[in-house]
């Protein structure tokens, strides 16, 4: 168990977790429910489908604030020295709140997005350097295959080989355990993406260039 403090900050990074922005956006400028619309995600990828770009970079940077914000809670609500392994294992568990929180919303019924952007900026909060790279390797992916899906699993697989491969230096248990369960919750979370990838049937998401007419 963890003192008073830390205990509130848990509860905290949850609720700014549970900040559902895709819900909000669509509820208040667009009169309709995010989540009957699309895939049903309310995440950044549901709104560039079905509300458009502008709105889409609004929740995208929210949901990614979400995350950091979250983790920044450590140095308010904790006795642990900044930076020490004891410090870090606190954030990824903050974290890990607010990701659950984007998950399953208190202020949404519990039924929220896919948590890719908020663990994104949790993971940008903690290690800035892999974040960056699973960055990469998510624009990368997308601009050759225009699957954000795909670019979404390829990068959540990249986390924790970066982590134990490229990091070795970095010996924060939970950070590591963190890299290995959001590499699982990112597949968990993309089964039906999966098998529409697998059945040539996924959508894809033109970020970088339009769409041809004859659909090349």
């Amino acid at each position: 168990m963890f003192p008073v403090l830390e205990n509130i900050a848990i509860l905290l990074a949850y609720l700014l977790g549970s900040i559902p922005t895709a819900v909000w956006v669509g509820r208040y400028f667009y009169n309709i429910d995010i989540r009957n619309h699309g895939s049903g995600n309310a995440g950044t990828t549901n709104t560039l489908r079905t509300l458009g770009k502008v709105p889409a970079v609004f929740v995208l940077l929210v949901d990614v604030f979400k995350g950091i914000a979250a983790i920044k809670l450590a140095y308010l609500f904790s006795t642990y020295t900044p930076n020490s392994d004891a410090f870090i294992n606190f954030q990824v568990i903050l974290g890990i709140a607010a990701v659950m929180g984007h998950v399953f919303p208190i202020f949404a019924q519990f039924k929220g997005g896919k948590g890719i952007a908020t663990m994104f900026g949790v993971l940008l909060g903690v290690h800035t350097e892999v974040a960056l790279l699973c960055m990469a390797i998510f624009f990368v992916t997308l601009l050759f295959s225009n699957y954000v899906s795909l670019s979404s699993l390829l990068a959540s697989v990249a986390l924790p080989a970066l982590i134990f491969l490229a990091f070795k230096h970095d010996d924060q248990i939970l950070f590591r355990l963190f890299a290995i369960a959001a590499a699982f919750t990112v597949f968990a979370t993309h089964q039906k993406n999966i098998q529409r990838l697998v059945n040539g049937t996924e959508s894809k998401t033109y970020i970088f260039k339009k769409k041809r007419k004859d659909g090349f």
